[in-house]
């Protein structure tokens, strides 16, 4: 059934794909239109998540980040589409990396240093490696939870490392890493996802009890590598920014947890700059904090 559904939905999204950004966001004001307006797709979830995370809005405010995130949504949708037609040129216009991004990752390459990037669901973050993969001399690998519809799967996997990304099951992630560690890399962690509760380092975020995935910050230490947080801002409407800044660039010396704080409370600053752009419609608050962990905090 499911080698069905994707070979019947395959013509579609390649339909979608080729068509001239102009029609384009057409069809995404008609998604929008059906997926909000109609049938209101998670629009109960985006409305908590909004209202815990900014206690000090209005319901005015809550329903004008609401609506402008779900118009970023279904834009989001049907340009990460677009990446299986789109030229190099076109992406290299839509998506662009700034003078001061650029330049981080040259000096690392200069230097022959591979890094860790952390980023979160926020601005269009497919777009983002292919420009960084056709611009600069690291290798980009992307750590990612393979689709359980291998066909799906196989889809964003092609469209993923349409121009050279090297694509890294999240499981597998540090022993390739490791396999890898004598080419010049930039690895991709995302760090708003949402990790069991007993195996995550836990901390405030937007206002609540979150559980942030450690695995960025353990992999950084073992391996040593600087660690870079890089954004995406939309500049109007089908165009992207790429920024970096440098957390640390010798993480052996950092704290326990004070990397996953410094990426989470950047991400947390982007979100509240531009909160439409953030990806809302997850249920990344389901888990609650254990008893344990709390006590062990008060105790640090």
């Amino acid at each position: 059934m499911s080698a069905l559904i994707y070979y019947i939905t395959l013509p579609f999204i390649y339909l979608i794909s080729v068509l001239p950004f102009r029609v384009l966001y057409l069809f995404s004001d008609v998604i929008y239109l059906v997926l909000y307006k109609g049938f209101g797709y998670r629009k109960a979830v985006v409305l908590q998540n909004l209202h815990n995370a900014f206690p000090e809005k209005t319901e005015k405010e809550i329903g004008t980040i609401c609506d402008a995130f779900y118009h970023n949504l279904c834009d989001f949708m049907v340009e990460a589409f677009k990446i299986l037609t789109i030229s190099k040129e076109g992406i290299l216009k839509r998506c662009r990396m700034t003078l001061e991004c650029k330049s981080v990752f040259d000096k690392f390459a200069d230097e022959n240093k591979s890094v860790i990037m952390v980023m979160g669901h926020l601005g269009n973050w497919e777009w983002a490696g292919h420009p960084f993969r056709l611009q600069c001399r690291q290798q980009l690998d992307v750590l990612y939870h393979p689709l359980s519809n291998k066909y799906f799967n196989g889809l964003m996997y092609r469209m993923r490392s349409r121009f050279g990304t090297r694509m890294m099951p999240m499981r597998t992630a540090y022993k390739e890493m490791l396999a890898h560690r004598n080419e010049l890399t930039a690895t991709v962690f995302i760090s708003d996802q949402t990790p069991m509760p007993e195996a995550a380092y836990w901390t405030t975020f937007l206002n609540q009890d979150t559980p942030i995935f450690k695995g960025t910050e353990v992999i950084a230490k073992k391996m040593n590598l600087p660690v870079v947080y890089c954004s995406i801002t939309k500049v109007k409407r089908g165009y992207y920014e790429m920024h970096a800044e440098v957390l640390v660039t010798a993480p052996v010396t950092t704290a326990e947890g004070e990397i996953s704080e410094m990426h989470t409370r950047r991400l947390e600053k982007d979100i509240v700059a531009m909160p439409a752009s953030w990806l809302w419609s997850h249920r990344r608050w389901k888990y609650k904090r254990l008893v344990s962990e709390k006590k062990r905090e008060v105790i640090t």
